[in-house]
């Protein structure tokens, strides 16, 4: 009796670990367990008949991911399924409803067995020096996720990855993914592509392929609005060219969001990034709805007014913010290669990574975590009268602590650089060309949020942090500017002299630009010299053109170079090289004369713009001539 006993709880261990393998059972928040699904109740729901699902009934859907690489692991991703759908049962984020309540004319059948799938980790790509394995079980209850950490690892390596379903030959793609150095090597130049921004009815998610294409990088950045929340129509026209969101309408539950990151997961560009770099990814607002903060967003907020509203527009489906927010944390921590990260009181996602002596990447969350009220369009006047009040914060104390401690730490240890992720454009934005005399400018930005701006500087300048390099998204524009402190410190926008750094803002994978989608070059140009020539600290700016932008850092400096997506209402390799700039170790600002004296789009402060009509197949590596002065957004390429 005892032996059998002992057998019996070998195996429910042994059982139990491959649960727990999965990190997508975990709860976001280590200190909001509730969060978590119950290991339990889905070991007690399957039947004892079916050790694990078959797998002919299986497919691995959406490609594989890997991402938040450290020097000695690296998180990896896949979803196996026996459905392309997504589950549909809110049993897990809903505290009220039993856990397993899943009605079969309703959602999609629950699993009643695990899938079962086994991972190896090589150093090749035909998979035979396997370095480190596993197995894990997904269910219904994750949407057939499945996320691990692959350990064990040397520091700065390059691996191969694959999953496949136990006891078959059913595997996924094989993909590739490198960990980070140790944080007190000394390392060669490491490059990364930082994206933002991309919305699936707008166009084909060109700007990842290109990457994957040209393999120009170790790392991707992406810093948010990876998913936007509308239905067809609302933001973005996607039936001319196939792209219609998924679910059709604008989400709330947590089938929504699962189902709209299962839609642009699919892209075919997006699965090819995901499986060839480690991406380190952070949330922008539209991951749960436009102009979030802590208790709201632009439609909604925690009112009961509110709730009945939304509840009265939507047929009877209503759902608190909070219910809504609850299953747009859970759908991305599913669907995105991220750590679970230590929390203290509430849904945290900034982190940061050590690249040997090199720099840390420090990425923040400037929309979720803790944020004060922001602009919500009916109360801007309100915003700007209170936009240097001290008492607001962009991240919350804890997150602004952190980020000053982070900075600290990281020059005491002696990193070369220090790359800041933001969501929001850090500088200074005059819009009152766009936006009126009024209310000149972007209070939904760190504008609106100026003494947390200014205790930042502070503590930049007090504690002589210099080599800073701010990385921000958001804006659908792309910003090169002199990180200064403005009206505090002076400052020369001619050399550069007096600042702390340098900020370097991209437009968007596919969002269009605040002027439309289909506006002419001449149309851009004409806004981005505006914004130049009122514009103290920025340098150069570009409001046609989607794309993204490389870093390339090395002890001695950084070079930037961004690229433009000539279209984006079909698949193309094609884009357009758009401005390179170089930031001198210790120079705090960009080296003159600014991008080399001239750029292919846009606007140059002290330099010229000579439109370029040269485009890079990133396939092939062939030159190409086009007419893009007069091209638009909706044309083809031939």
């Amino acid at each position: 009796m005892k032996l059998q006993l002992f057998i019996f709880l070998t195996y429910i261990v042994a059982v139990s670990a491959k649960y727990t393998a999965n990190l997508n059972y975990r709860s976001p928040s280590e200190h909001h367990p509730f969060l978590g699904i119950s290991l339990y109740k889905v070991a007690r729901r399957n039947n004892p008949s079916v050790r694990y699902i078959d797998a002919d009934q299986l497919n691995f859907t959406h490609g594989v991911a890997s991402g938040d690489p450290y020097a000695d692991s690296v998180i990896l991703w896949t979803r196996c399924s026996p459905t392309y759908d997504n589950d549909k049962s809110n049993a897990t984020v809903s505290g009220t409803v039993p856990l397993f309540n899943h009605d079969t004319q309703e959602y999609i059948q629950m699993s009643t067995a695990p899938v079962c799938v086994n991972y190896n980790v090589a150093t090749d790509e035909t998979m035979e020096d396997v370095v480190t394995s596993g197995t894990a079980y997904t269910t219904s209850d994750i949407d057939y996720t499945i996320k691990i950490e692959a350990t064990g690892l040397e520091p700065f390596t390059r691996y191969y990855y694959q999953f496949n379903v136990c006891n078959s030959e059913k595997r996924s793609p094989v993909g590739r993914t490198k960990t980070a150095p140790v944080s007190k090597d000394e390392v060669p130049d490491v490059s990364i592509a930082v994206f933002s921004c991309s919305n699936y009815p707008f166009g084909f998610f060109n700007a990842f392929g290109n990457v994957a294409r040209k393999d120009s990088v170790d790392y991707i950045l992406h810093l948010g609005d990876f998913i936007y929340e509308y239905a067809e129509g609302a933001y973005g026209h996607g039936w001319s060219i196939g792209r219609i969101p998924e679910p059709n309408k604008e989400i709330r539950s947590l089938y929504d969001y699962r189902k709209r990151h299962a839609s642009n997961r699919a892209d075919l560009d997006a699965i090819a990034s995901f499986g060839k770099f480690p991406w380190i990814p952070v949330w922008d607002d539209h991951e749960i709805a436009d102009n979030i903060y802590r208790d709201g967003m632009a439609a909604q907020n925690n009112t009961e007014a509110s709730f009945t509203q939304d509840d009265i527009e939507n047929g009877g489906n209503g759902v608190s913010f909070d219910q809504r927010k609850m299953n747009a944390v859970r759908a991305y921590f599913e669907w995105m290669p991220i750590r679970q990260v230590e929390m203290d009181d509430n849904l945290r996602i900034w982190r940061s990574f050590s690249i040997g002596t090199l720099m840390d990447i420090i990425m923040l969350d400037t929309r979720n975590y803790d944020r004060s009220i922001t602009d919500l369009y009916w109360n801007t006047d309100y915003i700007h009268e209170i936009s240097n009040d001290a008492g607001r914060s962009l991240m919350g104390s804890r997150q602004e602590n952190w980020f000053y401690n982070q900075l600290t730490q990281s020059k005491n240890r002696g990193a070369a650089w220090r790359l800041i992720g933001s969501q929001l454009v850090f500088s200074r934005e005059n819009e009152s060309l766009a936006s009126g005399p009024e209310n000149p400018f972007d209070y939904d930005a760190w504008d609106g949020y100026q003494a947390n701006r200014n205790r930042t500087f502070q503590h930049l300048y007090n504690h002589k942090i210099s080599n800073n390099i701010i990385m921000a998204g958001d804006s659908h524009l792309s910003w090169v500017s002199d990180l200064v402190w403005l009206d505090e410190r002076p400052y020369d926008p001619t050399t550069g002299a007096g600042g702390i750094g340098v900020e370097f803002a991209g437009s968007a994978v596919s969002s269009p630009c605040p002027l439309g989608q289909n506006i002419t070059m001449d149309t851009g140009i004409k806004a981005s010299e505006w914004l130049v020539a009122n514009n103290r600290e920025l340098q150069w700016h570009d409001t046609y053109y989607r794309g993204y932008y490389e870093l390339t850092v090395g002890y001695a400096g950084v070079e930037a170079r961004y690229f433009g997506i000539p279209t984006l209402v079909q698949r193309t390799p094609l884009e357009v090289s758009l401005a390179n700039f170089t930031v001198e170790r210790d120079a705090n600002a960009l080296k003159r004369p600014v991008g080399g004296g001239v750029v292919a789009s846009g606007a140059l402060k002290e330099g010229k713009v000579a439109v370029g009509n040269v485009t890079n197949d990133t396939v092939t590596g062939a030159w190409s001539v086009h007419n893009l002065a007069s091209f638009g957004y909706g044309q083809l390429v031939d």
